[in-house]
């Protein structure tokens, strides 16, 4: 049975059973306080918690995970991945253990035609209930039900939130696989029992103290690997033989001219690469790119993984991106969307498998500095510390370090390396402790249960009457307020409009007779509440006033103008760019709006004005903006643009403009285009890997730029004594002859370089038979301390010259060794050296390196130490 059908049957098994088939998740959280999606149940937090209310009772999905804690088992094992998908069902209050656990039976028995004796039950020690339910009522004999303890079958999302005991369903592979030792059973972890379901009973809700508190209503939360069950289903020996993956280890192969199944070695790359690209893929699917923090560092580290991998298949030019299509090509049937991001996502893979192979290449200069420092000291084996800032700074895999370690016949300090990445993982984990707890206060949650949500009556109404059902003042719910108090405010009804999609929460006042509170923000910490965030200016209120709320009408039409202008500038830009460009983000505020976009590349200026036209074009033609409900399936029918990974109800708002323009958006807007009045790009920039960043202005903020560029540039031609119109050619004759003057400089001071050879020769010392030049040249830049020692080399005939200077404060070295010598000295080192001592640093060949520093103040001694580092290399090298 493929994989495929595998995931469709079990979904429409449990349709069957009354659940509701919810779409797969993104792998970016909405709770900060887990990096990446890990499990089934997290898109479900919020219910389970009873953070949210919710209509669902039950559910289904087959939602993609991504985990790294077991990173390094990957390809070692039948079983480990980073990417999976994961089936579940979930339950809400509704069914419990009897259920969960007689479906789970059915469907693998009855449905999936898996032998009941090749099956095993584990529970918790302590959950008798589960254990009458297998014994009793499924009639699962006594000797095939094992009692485990907390570690195996007590389960929890994370530090904290929903936890509870848990029963497994496990698969025995027979004894072939078993680690052989005595002990090897049920809980072993080894490839013999593998765990196919995990019905978790959740029950309980942790707190940060870590005290367990009865869950407001019992749910069930089960999750199984789709790929664990293909491979039992496929009769594979392990994960990667199913057809899920197989294709991608073929397709490599194929690229690297390896045989999968003749070498270890060559194997467990196939199959680490097999697994990492359908991480790399969804990642970048779901809007994360390549960077150094958080989710982004997660995916530049798998990428570098994998492409270390490649070196045991003989890769050693960019080859990963290559791969994006044979995934795209497995996972067309549950996600068809992803071939329309194929082009953006090879961009981004192929942009950072050039970028890794320039850090590998640094990397390996600090290596070989290090073996250098390890010679001197007679030391064999790398510190854990320094293995781990190659894999930190660098990119460079552990494994591919103690394959060169190995190579050098040196070892490697593993021990210090581990605990140099568990302190990383801790630090890793509090910070995103700190972001989760300060998402939403208690206060908030507490309320949401206690009051009527609030009705947003904004889209229409700029003013109504409505009435204050709470006051929050320093987390505390308060009767009363005063003037100087600063308050958290929540209404019955409200025209101010919450924070969201990008686009700022309103301002505007509260007032009733002899009271005026200025409100200074708006939010929505959960989705019953409206909170506004005010200060009382004048009089006092208390709960249940009846007061005028009225939002500042001329920031709220200059908001609604750059929202609206965003739609059209992402329709222009998918448009003159192509279909690839998705939104990452975007900021909507009433003085500029800012567009955050997947694209590879700068735009060009070309792009750039056609992207502007556009947008201004479709302003004059004053398109009316329809904004209307609709179900979410008939909005993506009708080709709406929506975030990926965002969670959308079943009705959604949507914003017509035209044939140009269909968006899922909650956001005010104008009535028609023709109310921005104009729409001028002020930057175009990068901002990660693959993410490019447009930052605009409209109305009123569009003319005042045009108009201070108009003035600027008046200024510029009175100075000139040119009319505006004739400043370019005024000026690139100006740059013309600066040139020209800055060659003239170059040419004399060459000439006088040429005119000084013969006497810095004559000052030439003799190192250990070598003459060597080390002198301080005034006045020279880089390039021509470059071409002194050129001139100088030419006549030295055999030696070494290091010249230094100082411009603008900075400090210029250049080394020169020549080829006679390169088998005992290397440029590069002796100019690292030097560079050091007037804090700078540099490189380069052995017969030629450059250097910069920041303290002019040790030129001098720097040149006179120069012959000591000479000969310190010299004896190194003996």
């Amino acid at each position: 049975m493929r994989g495929n059908e595998i995931r469709k049957r079990f979904l429409e098994s449990f349709k069957k059973r009354g659940h509701t088939i919810k779409p797969s998740g993104s792998l970016i959280p909405e709770d900060p306080t887990v990096l990446l999606t890990i499990a089934g149940m997290l898109p479900f937090k919020p219910i389970f918690t009873g953070e949210i209310k919710s209509d669902l009772r039950r559910a289904a999905t087959s939602q993609r995970c991504l985990r790294t804690n077991d990173i390094e088992n990957v390809g070692k094992t039948a079983r480990h991945h980073t990417f999976f998908e994961m089936l579940g069902n979930f339950s809400f209050g509704d069914y419990g253990k009897k259920e969960a656990i007689r479906w789970a039976w059915e469907f693998l028995i009855k449905e999936l035609k898996i032998p009941k004796e090749k099956l095993w039950v584990s529970i918790y020690e302590e959950d008798e209930e589960a254990f009458d339910i297998w014994h009793k009522e499924e009639k699962i004999p006594k000797s095939r039900i094992v009692r485990l303890g907390s570690e195996h079958n007590f389960w929890a999302i994370g530090p904290t939130g929903p936890c509870g005991p848990c029963s497994e369903i496990i698969y025995d592979r027979g004894k072939k696989h078993s680690c052989g030792k005595p002990t090897c059973g049920v809980g072993c972890d080894c490839d013999r029992f593998l765990e196919v379901w995990n019905l978790v009973f959740m029950e309980y809700n942790r707190d940060h103290e870590g005290r367990l508190k009865p869950l407001p209503r019992k749910n069930i939360d089960t999750g199984m690997g789709l790929e664990r069950l293909a491979m039992i289903l496929q009769r594979k020996e392990n994960t990667f033989d199913t057809d899920l993956l197989k294709p991608i280890i073929d397709y490599t192969a194929s690229l690297s001219g390896v045989r999968y199944g003749q070498n270890k070695i060559k194997d467990l790359a196939l199959r680490i690469i097999a697994d990492h690209i359908r991480a790399i893929v969804f990642l970048i699917y779901d809007g994360v790119p390549p960077s150094n923090v958080g989710r982004g560092y997660v995916l530049r580290r798998i990428i570098r993984r994998a492409l270390s991998q490649g070196r045991n298949l003989g890769l050693a030019k960019p080859y990963l991106h290559k791969l994006i299509s044979v995934v795209i090509d497995i996972m067309r049937e549950p996600y068809p969307e992803l071939s329309k991001d194929k082009e953006h996502m090879e961009r981004i893979v192929l942009g950072e498998e050039k970028r890794f192979l320039e850090t590998l290449e640094q990397g390996m200069r600090i290596f070989d500095d290090l073996l250098i420092h390890l010679s001197r000291e007679k030391r064999r084996e790398i510190p854990g510390e320094k293995v781990f800032e190659l894999y930190d700074t660098y990119g460079i895999p552990v494994d591919l370090t103690q394959e060169i370690v190995a190579e050098h016949n040196l070892t490697l300090d593993r021990r210090g390396f581990d605990m140099a990445m568990e302190e990383q993982k801790k630090r890793g984990r509090m910070a995103w402790k700190e972001i989760g707890q300060s998402r939403v206060k208690t206060i908030y949650n507490r309320l949401a249960k206690e009051l009527k949500a609030t009705k947003f009556k904004g889209y229409d109404r700029a003013t109504l009457k409505a009435e204050i059902l709470a006051i929050i003042k320093a987390d505390k719910r308060v009767e009363r307020a005063k003037a100087g108090d600063e308050i958290d405010i929540i209404l019955d009804t409200t025209p101010f409009y919450p924070e969201a999609g990008g686009q700022i929460g309103d301002r505007g006042t509260i007032t009733k007779r002899g009271t005026r509170i200025e409100v200074l923000d708006t939010q929505r910490p959960l989705p019953e509440i409206i909170v506004h965030k005010a200060k009382v200016v004048k009089g006092s209120i208390r709960k249940g006033d009846k007061i005028e709320a009225s939002i500042d009408i001329e920031k709220r039409l200059a908001t609604a103008r750059n929202h609206t202008a965003t739609h059209l500038l992402q329709g222009a830009l998918r448009k003159i760019l192509g279909k690839h460009v998705r939104q990452t983000g975007s900021f909507v505020s009433s003085d500029r709006l800012r567009f955050d976009l997947t694209h590879f590349a700068p735009l060009t200026d070309k792009q750039l004005s056609q992207v502007e036209a556009m947008v201004n074009d479709k302003i004059r033609e004053n398109i009316e903006v329809e904004a209307s409900m609709m179900d979410f399936e008939e909005a993506k029918k009708r080709g709406a643009i929506f975030l990926v990974g965002e969670k959308y109800e079943k009705r959604v708002r949507t914003v017509k403009i035209g044939d140009f323009s269909l968006e899922l958006c909650g956001g005010t807007h104008v009535k028609t285009t023709g109310e921005i009045g104009l729409f001028k790009l002020v930057s175009e920039s990068g901002i990660a890997a693959g993410v490019r960043r447009i930052e605009a202005l409209t109305g009123e903020g569009a003319y005042r730029f045009v108009k201070e560029r108009e003035n600027l540039l008046s200024r510029i031609a009175r100075e000139l004594k040119v009319a505006p119109s004739q400043v370019l050619e005024r000026v690139e004759r100006l740059v013309r002859r600066v040139k020209e003057l800055e060659k003239e400089i170059e040419r004399l001071k060459s000439r006088e370089a040429f005119l000084k050879r013969e006497e810095l020769i004559e000052k030439a010392v003799e190192v250990v038979g070598i003459k060597v030049i080390s002198e301080r040249m005034e006045g020279l830049d880089i390039k021509g301390l470059r071409n002194a020692s050129d001139l100088l080399k030419g006549t030295l005939k055999s030696g070494v010259i290091i010249l230094g200077s100082v411009m603008d404060k900075k400090v210029g070295l250049v080394c020169v060794v020549t080829r006679d010598l390169t088998d005992k000295l290397d440029a590069g080192q002796i100019i690292k050296e030097v560079a050091k001592i007037v804090k700078g640093s540099g490189g380069g060949r052995k017969d030629f390196a450059q250097a910069g520093g920041k303290n002019p103040a040790k030129l001098s001694q720097a040149l006179k130490e120069a012959p000591r580092i000479i000969k310190n290399q010299i004896r190194i090298a003996k």
